[in-house]
């Protein structure tokens, strides 16, 4: 036997609720821009609160836990800028909810600049701005990344082709004979040129007789 009254449906006297939905989307207002409300620049070992865990964040780096006032608002984004590490935008947040947030850095790493994309639920009072509700500081070092050693490649050892034994050929040496100093030739000598024979006087003789 089955019997319906307003809404609720009786069957074989169980109560079944028929609910045509569990709850509605929650309405939020536009999304707008709020910054962080503590003063900057600040480092996760010297902010004023620590804790031992900040949400998935490991131990070898600075954890930062970031929160936004009562609880009507969440997180669409969150921006923050440290040095060294640069700029970095988040878009996942919790647990336990998206009104927590939380980012990483490095160890020692300085918090430059922080601010969020919020939406608060419609009807609610908007926010002023996000909290940095406690840090993490990096409590190990974190272990180098080995590198891998693969095959070292061989080089190739070149073996020297040897040289054929044959018998080698012996380049006389040779011998140098010294020259004896050349002379030099007297110079000729130069003979008187001879006196020019004299002119014979032939006499003419009278004729006698």
């Amino acid at each position: 036997m089955m019997a319906r009254f307003g809404g609720v449906v009786v069957a074989g006297g169980v109560l079944a609720l028929s609910v045509a939905a569990l709850g509605e989307a929650t309405a939020f207002r536009p999304d707008y821009q709020v910054p962080l409300h503590q003063p900057m620049p600040i480092t996760a070992a010297g902010f004023g609160t620590h804790s031992e865990q900040c949400g998935s964040i490991p131990d070898t780096e600075d954890g930062w836990h970031f929160v936004l006032p009562g609880d009507f608002t969440v997180f669409v984004s969150l921006t923050v800028t440290f040095s060294p590490g640069g700029t970095q935008t988040i878009t996942s947040f919790g647990p336990p909810t998206d009104k927590h947030a939380f980012a990483a850095s490095a160890p020692g790493a300085v918090l430059e600049s922080a601010s969020a994309i919020v939406k608060t639920e419609t009807g609610k009072k908007q926010v002023l701005w996000f909290n940095l509700s406690h840090t993490c500081p990096a409590t190990a070092t974190p272990t180098p990344t080995p590198t891998p050693s693969g095959t070292p490649t061989t080089t190739p050892t070149v073996t020297p082709t040897p040289t054929p034994s044959g018998t080698p050929t012996t380049t006389a040496t040779p011998t140098v004979t010294p020259t004896a100093p050349t002379s030099p030739s007297p110079s000729p000598s130069t003979s008187p040129a001879p006196a020019p024979a004299p002119t014979p006087v032939t006499t003419t003789l009278p004729v006698t007789g």
